[in-house]
């Protein structure tokens, strides 16, 4: 499908400056010339938000709780969706994902953690997946005191945060909390950055192959990129994992990985729901009220959720 008019005024708009040389770019320089672009609607008003805090290996983790308001005769502990925002290992915070959040919430009929981990490379791998999984443990085992229903748990995320969900489900199959779903958006899930869609999406589609590249060197610093924490395409036994939604993006350097990642679980036994989102970029779910297709997609991902936790 051709790339769509509304992903085409995405790239136009909201693109990182393509004078940055990522052979010597660092974090401090892309984060002052490049902001992940904000939904253009506004926050929906019919969820409530709260702080609160996990313990973490080098001190509170900060989360953002979600909470849709009760329907009438809606008395039962809701489910819980711990998510993690994308950027790259190295951008984003709470508010990168918040409306995002506040639409799964609503739609999906589930609280949302929302965690701001660490970020690289300050902190490199894996401080920012020990932040999830810390909060991960957190929520399950305080999941009552929430409102929430610690049987009912899954974990989501877009890009980066994709990544972190993913492999959050494989230590979770390993370690617990047992987990319903894995809800990933368009994941980054290889380092080895070798997919052919990295190629044919290299320039010219917000997310450069450069770019995706120079990421992955903030994050894993001297770590390995084939250790399945860092890589969960990688990891040698995807069986027994919690079902999954994959969706990936048309024109993106990730979506050949996700797509594979969504063929392996299945061939590993793992139920899994997958859809390409034709003529759409990477980042497309975060522009509501801007790009049409983010309002479905999340509507979909939302009546997954939904009947994992039924």
């Amino acid at each position: 499908m051709p790339l769509h008019p509304q992903a085409q005024a995405m790239i136009e708009a909201y693109s990182p400056d393509p004078e940055l040389d990522y052979a010597q770019l660092d974090a401090a320089r892309l984060r002052g010339s490049f902001a992940i672009p904000e939904p253009a609607a506004p926050p929906r008003e019919d969820v409530g938000t709260q702080t609160l805090h996990a313990p973490g290996a080098t001190g509170p983790i900060p989360l953002r709780l979600y909470r849709p308001f009760a329907k009438e005769g809606e008395a039962y502990a809701l489910p819980i969706t711990v998510y993690l925002h994308g950027g790259g290992f190295v951008l984003g915070d709470l508010d990168t994902t918040d409306g995002l959040c506040r639409s799964l919430a609503a739609r999906a009929r589930t609280l949302v953690v929302s965690v701001d981990y660490r970020l690289a490379p300050e902190a490199p791998f894996p401080a920012g997946l020990d932040d999830a999984y810390d909060a991960l443990a957190w929520v399950a085992h305080h999941a009552a005191e929430l409102g929430g229903d610690g049987e009912r748990i899954a974990v989501a995320g877009d890009s980066s945060g994709g990544n972190f969900a993913a492999a959050l489900a494989q230590r979770a199959r390993d370690d617990g909390p047992r987990l319903r779903h894995q809800l990933l958006l368009y994941p980054a899930l290889d380092a080895a950055c070798t997919h052919a869609s990295y190629r044919e999406f290299a320039h010219g589609y917000f997310l450069s192959a450069p770019m995706m590249q120079w990421y992955w060197r903030q994050y894993l610093a001297d770590a390995d990129p084939a250790d399945p924490r860092a890589s969960p395409l990688r990891a040698p036994d995807l069986r027994g994992l919690p079902p999954a939604t994959v969706f990936s993006a048309e024109y993106d350097v990730l979506r050949d990985e996700a797509e594979a990642y969504a063929q392996a679980l299945i061939a590993a036994g793992v139920a899994v729901g997958s859809k390409r989102w034709d003529g759409q970029i990477h980042g497309f779910l975060l522009q509501q009220g801007r790009v049409d297709a983010a309002d479905t997609a999340i509507e979909e991902a939302a009546a997954a959720l939904r009947a994992a936790f039924a």
